[in-house]
């Protein structure tokens, strides 16, 4: 498996790594620059050389998905026999440095309904590295000609297409989804709003939509869905920051997406297993570039 498709792997399953690659290599080493290897919580794909390097990067790799904000490190290595490493010794009779590049759990975010306020969240939303899934149970709405503002997306896009029952996706999205709720159709908002909170694991859920809306909401997901009050007030509604109050659909969408960036920046990230390596006793420099 190339490095690129490892590090798609770790993306989709959701999963913290690090991606390794030899900066820089004087005299004799293992692998070239550029040599580059992924590492997972249990799992590696590809080589920078084997031996205590290897061993090593692994081993401060699988530190750094335990840290909750990790950067870039450079970790440098003398290759000769009066360097004894944690892993064993490597006498090439070189020197080499690897950058340690972090690669995180990206945020997912699904909007329920593409329409006018929707596709101007999803042009805001796409300028982010995240998984962004759009759902609409119209095919009209998810024409190629109309998500074409999107073809410069940095997130990476997933559409759904759902004539007949869009809260069915609800349980195909990642761990951790953010839920946006803004259908064509009162009746599918409250259908999705149930199933949302019948629906594990997911992450916040947000309903746009009046007071009255709501009222109407709260009402027939506690008596006909079952639910108790504090189930229900998962569901933040309105959505978006309530100090900008204007009402065209882009200006909602900014206010909805500063929001959600906020939401982000308050999760917790994800904790790997406490049984990793100590620190290994080599050189290490941070905020590598």
């Amino acid at each position: 498996m190339t490095w690129i498709a490892a590090v798609a792997r770790l993306r989709a399953r959701r999963e913290p790594g690090v991606l390794v690659t030899v900066a820089t290599v004087r005299g004799h080493a293992p692998r070239g620059a550029g040599a580059k290897l992924v590492v997972g919580r249990t799992e590696t794909w590809g080589s920078i050389g084997g031996g205590n390097i290897e061993a090593v990067a692994i081993d401060r790799s699988r530190q750094l998905t335990c840290e909750p904000d990790p950067e870039p490190e450079l970790m440098e290595f003398a290759l000769n026999d009066k360097v004894t490493g944690p892993h064993g010794v490597q006498c090439c009779g070189g020197a080499v440095s690897l950058l340690l590049e972090p690669l995180p759990v990206v945020q997912a975010v699904a909007i329920f309904g593409v329409g006018h306020v929707g596709l101007e969240l999803a042009r805001i939303l796409a300028r982010q590295n995240l998984d962004l899934h759009l759902v609409d149970s119209r095919s009209d709405i998810l024409t190629d000609e109309r998500l074409d503002v999107l073809a410069d997306a940095v997130a990476q896009v997933h559409v759904h297409h759902t004539p007949l029952l869009p809260e069915e996706v609800l349980a195909e999205l990642p761990p951790g989804t953010h839920v946006l709720i803004m259908t064509h159709d009162h009746a599918e908002d409250a259908a999705l709003c149930d199933a949302a909170l019948r629906t594990p694991g997911l992450g916040s859920i947000g309903l746009i939509g009046s007071a009255a809306k709501w009222v109407r909401f709260r009402k027939r997901l506690a008596t006909e869905g079952g639910h108790d009050d504090a189930t229900i007030a998962r569901i933040k509604t309105p959505i978006g920051l309530t100090e900008i109050t204007g009402k065209e659909p882009a200006t909602i969408a900014v206010s909805v997406a500063a929001d959600l960036l906020r939401a982000f920046e308050q999760d917790l990230p994800v904790a790997a297993p406490a049984t990793e390596p100590a620190v290994p006793a080599v050189h290490v420099r941070s905020g590598a570039a």
